[in-house]
């Protein structure tokens, strides 16, 4: 393992905030990665990965406008000890950027190639899974300012035909914060049922399902999980509904209103929604792998179907730039901006089993709703620093993008995570969350 260090002065495009607080800008290079560059058959176990990754939130709930005290110097040492330890049989790479007021850190470790040996870059692109919900939850936002959407209509109102009677009380608003009672993803597309479900994913990994079948199988035959507006339950079948709303009230693809409204006025110029047939992720970037049968299979290439819900790709620096603008209020007006932040009430609200909400210190504390109006997740750290962002994956892929409201330090990590049996990879983002956000530095 090789390490070095750079300083380097904000960009002359660098937010106005951050110039003016910002003493140096400090990044650590762990292995060989670079600066970086301007600008789904998933099988069961993707959906242990999205709860796992969930598990960061231990949410309280809170005021619509949060505050957050500011954070502490950052801690370059525990930043590098966080990726420590990589590769190995569970991370075969990694990658963290952290940004903010006490200037901007990046590290990589491990491989991008396990056949090369080639390093992890810090430029790498990568499979965003679910944090492309806070894509999908800004597009619907910003269809509501122009009075084209109402969150408080059901969506048979926009998708006659897609929800039968049954789910007549689902309102789009719902979608968003997942108080909809929907059911989840059928086995069929998951492989939950399978006798090897890892095997069942790399068998299966190019298959693809429209939105609207997605949808079709989840609902066909079955009640609503829970009277909707009664209970929160992170489930992506709301946000495949949702970006069908998006495409039926515009007349246009998802991945068309996604770069025109967000991607080219931002200039994130490696965030896209690929096409159902791509199954590539542009270079560079490190490859995605899945244990089976204690060997690695390379899952890389696989199946964007997870479209609006988690099916985007994206890199550490444009995620950033996209939560600081989202934050800031620069893709929102104020009547939607407000929202961000607005979780359920807990005294109407109950959390259903919902692990992504649940407390990390206490096994019996299940937690409160923790997702927003939006789909942001709220996070309270051990020492009360309050997070919110947004957890993702896909085979091979295991990310998130956090902040606190102020945006005085925020995280973006990508990790390869082999998913093999009998593990876990809460303990990578704890430490990674830990050192970006707890940590005292010197």
């Amino acid at each position: 393992m090789r390490i070095a260090t750079e300083k380097q002065a904000e960009k002359p495009t660098a937010r106005a905030a951050e110039r003016a607080a910002a003493t140096r800008t400090v990044r650590l290079r762990v292995g060989d990665g670079r600066p970086p560059a301007r600008p789904v058959g998933k099988g069961r176990r993707r959906g242990l990965l999205a709860a796992t990754a969930g598990l960061l939130v231990a949410a309280t709930f809170g005021a619509a406008a949060p505050a957050s005290a500011a954070p502490h110097r950052l801690d370059t040492e525990a930043l590098r000890r966080s990726l420590d330890g990589v590769p190995n049989a569970e991370v075969t790479g990694a990658l963290v950027r952290v940004a903010g007021s006490d200037g901007h850190w990046w590290g990589t470790a491990g491989t991008a190639d396990k056949d090369t040996g080639a390093p992890v870059r810090s430029d790498s692109s990568f499979r965003i899974g679910s944090i492309s919900k806070l894509f999908t939850g800004t597009v619907m936002l910003q269809l509501v300012a122009e009075h084209k959407v109402d969150l408080d209509a059901p969506v048979r109102r926009y998708l006659p035909g897609l929800l039968s009677e049954e789910y007549q009380d689902v309102k789009v608003g719902q979608l968003l914060n997942h108080t909809s009672g929907l059911p989840g993803a059928s086995p069929e597309m998951t492989g939950a049922n399978a006798e090897d479900p890892d095997q069942w994913y790399v068998d299966n990994r190019f298959r693809s399902w429209t939105p609207a079948e997605v949808v079709k199988l989840a609902t066909a035959g079955k009640k609503p999980t829970f009277t909707p507006g009664t209970a929160q339950q992170y489930n992506g079948v709301n946000t495949h509904v949702a970006g069908l709303v998006i495409e039926r009230v515009t007349g246009r693809t998802f991945a068309e209103e996604v770069r025109s409204r967000i991607t080219r006025p931002l200039g994130l110029g490696r965030t896209y929604v690929p096409d159902a047939d791509d199954f590539s992720l542009p270079e560079p970037h490190a490859h995605g792998y899945r244990t089976v049968k204690g060997e690695l299979v390379d899952v890389t290439e696989q199946s964007p179907y997870a479209w609006a819900e988690g099916g985007m790709i994206s890199t550490a620096a444009d995620l950033d730039r996209f939560i600081s603008a989202l934050f800031r209020g620069k893709l929102l007006p104020p009547s939607q901006q407000k929202l961000l932040f607005e979780l359920p009430d807990p005294k109407k609200v109950v959390n259903n089993r919902n692990k992504h909400c649940a407390s990390l210190t206490d096994p019996t504390n299940q937690g409160v709703p923790c997702f927003s109006a939006i789909g942001l997740m709220r996070t309270e750290l051990k020492d009360g620093t309050v997070v919110w962002g947004k957890t993702g994956s896909e085979p091979g892929y295991v990310n998130a993008v956090l902040a606190t409201p102020d945006l005085s330090r925020r995280v973006v990590y990508s990790l390869n995570y082999t998913s093999p049996p009998r593990s876990s990879e809460l303990p990578y983002i704890l430490r990674i969350a830990d050192a970006a956000f707890t940590s005292r530095g010197k």
